[in-house]
């Protein structure tokens, strides 16, 4: 089994977007990683390469840049980007968010995320194996662009930058379909373990990471919450705590328990 490894979420403060202190404090501490998140304000990669500037060991994750606000190659060129500033320190972590933010922030189709997200990594990893200039058609994409209004001008082109080809990419996912998708393309998964509650009072969410450098608590509730947000419809809008799931049914009862 491997170490336990322990990841810090930078935290989105009023008036603060990265608290270096912390984040220099966990790298000293020995964390992992940090990771940061985006919703409808500050975005998820800009902070990553102000992290990357002041630190040297951490690893560098988004947990998580949603896909419906950038298009593939966007994401791939960012991505790499980082990587190479920070040497190779980063983890491209992709989630479809969800329809409040995606169409009444971003103004697109939430559409199908699992659809979308098989596609979007599939685009990610072409570009990051630069084995050929980049062709791809499907539901969501299609590149070179050949569609209504197009000049008939693109071509299929090749990432100029060279690329780990090996990048981490993670996905949240919190259904069995999204789970599920998880494990056919992605290298990691966040999910939800348990959920312990009394009805009509406040809901207690167990959540477990099946990669022990990623907190799960942290990436499934997201900034100010943003992530949990379809949870909290499915349990009708109850108040929630999420906890870390355990085997050891003493201590879940505990955490479950605790105010």
């Amino acid at each position: 089994m491997p170490a336990l490894r322990l990841g810090l979420i930078s935290r989105h403060s009023r008036g603060t977007i990265v608290d270096r202190d912390l984040i220099l404090e966990a790298e000293r501490l020995g964390f992992y990683s940090v990771w940061t998140t985006e919703s409808y304000g500050s975005d998820a990669l800009t902070p990553l390469a102000y992290i990357a500037a002041f630190t040297s060991k951490i690893k560098l994750g988004t947990a998580i840049v949603q896909m419906p606000a950038r298009e593939p190659t966007a994401t791939a060129m960012a991505a790499m980007t980082i990587d190479a500033l920070s040497g190779g320190r980063f983890i491209l972590g992709l989630g479809p968010s969800g329809p409040q933010v995606i169409e009444g922030w971003y103004g697109v189709p939430y559409g199908k995320p699992l659809t979308r997200t098989r596609e979007y990594i599939a685009i990610v990893r072409k570009i990051l194996a630069r084995e050929a200039p980049l062709e791809f058609k499907g539901e969501f994409y299609a590149i070179p662009y050949h569609g209504a209004n197009a000049t008939g001008l693109g071509k299929p082109l090749k990432s100029i930058l060279h690329a780990r080809k090996n990048m981490e990419i993670y996905t949240a996912s919190i259904g069995p379909a999204g789970i599920e998708c998880s494990a056919e393309v992605a290298d990691g998964l966040i999910t939800i373990k348990r959920i312990v509650r009394e009805p009509g009072e406040r809901a207690k969410v167990a959540v477990e990471s099946y990669d022990d450098r990623i907190d799960p608590v942290g990436a499934c509730v997201g900034m100010k919450g943003s992530r949990i947000h379809g949870i909290v419809r499915e349990l009708r809008n109850e108040n929630i705590d999420v906890i870390n799931y355990t085997s050891n049914d003493q201590l879940l009862i505990q955490r479950a328990l605790s105010p």
